[in-house]
């Protein structure tokens, strides 16, 4: 009775005794050891049977600044080597630039490719789990403070280190041409801007001249209306004279005729005449002119009819003669003539010379950027040669450690079920004990009780 007492206080606790844990364990050691050996097996198997998988790696830095000096002294397209860089890291992470990279690579396609996939779907696999940008972190303090690094992992079999390096130069060689159209744009639309802006300057050329041309010839036909003007008012001023001088002439002649002056004769003659045949005649000497009849009748009759006979009296005139020389001058305009035959009408444009240098100069860049080295690649990929997984070691370590966890669990619950067994027995036996009569109790000895118990 009093070894039942004991027991079933310790198995009716909830407590843990780690001595009989540890004992446990200790126990069926052999079960822990088997368990993890058969497990870091199985985890040696699993990871030489898996394929391996390799990792290449380039990096980009930028270039010198004079390597894109050429570009940036063009004055069209400013692209410092930072922004050249971001460039060529957005185009290797362009989906549509990976899509097309991919799709020219049938080794690639084979690759990645499974049975009733697309291409499209085989790039899924290839843009996700093959390629990974890399860009600097600020806060690790590396020395390159600024880099865009790429990493490809592929599987044995494949050379990935060649197939990273040949899109790395497809991106640059892509984002030359990008900015070589980006250029060439450009600088279509500046040429334009200058050739418009010398069409301006042209076409306010010849506005210029037209006006001028017209203001030339205005100026000449109004000189020539005034010179025309001129000519015919003096001309009527030379007929009115020559028919008041007919008039005098007329007049001077029937005064000569009254006098019988047929010759040309003085006051003073013909007083001597008058005092010769007994007449007096009496002068008076003055400052006037000599009357016109005095000439004669012969003499005014040969000028009057001089004068009726002639047909013009622009001879008489010298301004007439001015007249019509200036009016033979004006009949061609030298200088409107010089204009209109002028053959290239640029050569003459004025304040157009800063356009000029700036075509000339526009015209000579080259757009086609060849040899242009956006990007450096500080580190090429290279072949790997160790994969990146699986870590067979890390694989089995982990099997290992996976299987005596489950060893030592296997054996704890043996142990548990054991001497739960093993309670149960002693309950059954102290059952039994307690249904004995006393008197047989009494005459059994204490060492036969103490074997039952046992």
């Amino acid at each position: 009775m009093n070894s039942v007492t004991r027991v079933s206080p310790i198995a009716a606790s909830g407590e843990i005794d780690l001595f009989k844990v540890f004992r446990t364990i200790w126990r069926r050691r052999w079960i822990i050891l088997a368990m993890g050996a058969v497990c870091a097996v199985a985890g040696a198997a699993i990871a030489y049977n898996i394929t391996p998988v390799y990792e290449a790696s380039t990096r980009l830095t930028p270039v010198a600044l004079n390597q894109l000096d050429a570009l940036n002294r063009t004055k069209i397209y400013s692209l410092p080597p930072g922004e050249a860089l971001k460039r060529v890291g957005a185009t290797l992470d362009s989906y549509n630039a990976r899509l097309d990279f991919f799709r020219s690579r049938p080794d690639l396609i084979d690759a990645f490719q499974n049975e009733g996939q697309t291409v499209e779907q085989s790039f899924e696999d290839f843009n996700r789990d093959a390629l990974s940008v890399v860009l600097a972190d600020p806060k690790k303090g590396d020395l390159l403070s600024d880099f865009v690094g790429l990493k490809m992992r592929y599987e044995k079999g494949m050379n990935g280190a060649a197939i990273l390096n040949d899109f790395v130069d497809y991106a640059i060689e892509r984002e030359r041409s990008q900015l070589s159209s980006d250029m060439q744009v450009i600088l279509a639309n500046r040429l334009a801007e200058v050739d418009k802006q010398l069409g301006s300057a042209v076409s306010e050329y010849q506005a210029g001249n037209e006006s001028r041309i017209a203001r030339l010839e205005e100026a000449d036909a109004i000189r020539r209306a005034q010179l025309n003007d001129e000519l015919k008012a003096l001309r009527v001023q030379l007929r009115l004279r020559r028919e008041a001088r007919l008039a005098e002439l007329d007049e001077a002649i029937s005064v000569a005729r009254s006098l019988g002056l047929n010759k040309p004769s003085t006051p003073s003659l013909m007083a001597d005449e008058g005092s010769v045949n007994g007449n007096i005649i009496r002068t008076e000497v003055n400052g006037r002119p000599v009357p016109l009849y005095f000439m004669g009748t012969e003499v005014l009759e040969a000028e009057r009819a001089a004068l009726r006979k002639r047909t013009s009296d622009d001879f008489i005139e010298p301004r007439i003669g001015q007249i019509r020389k200036e009016l033979i001058l004006l009949s061609t305009n030298r200088k409107v003539e010089a204009i209109k035959a002028r053959a290239s009408e640029e050569a003459f444009l004025e304040g157009v010379e800063a356009l000029r240098v700036e075509r000339a100069r526009l015209q000579a860049i080259d757009t086609q950027l060849q040899g242009l080295q956006l990007v450096n690649i500080d580190q090429r990929a290279v072949p790997s040669s160790k994969p990146v997984r699986p870590r067979k070691a890390l694989i089995v370590l982990v099997a290992l450690l996976g299987g005596l966890v489950l060893g030592t669990a296997l054996a704890l619950l043996r142990g548990a079920f054991k001497d739960y067994a093993r309670q149960l027995r002693v309950l059954e036996i102290d059952g039994s004990a307690q249904r004995i009569m006393p008197e047989e109790l009494a005459g059994q000895s204490p060492v036969r009780l103490g074997e039952t118990h046992a």
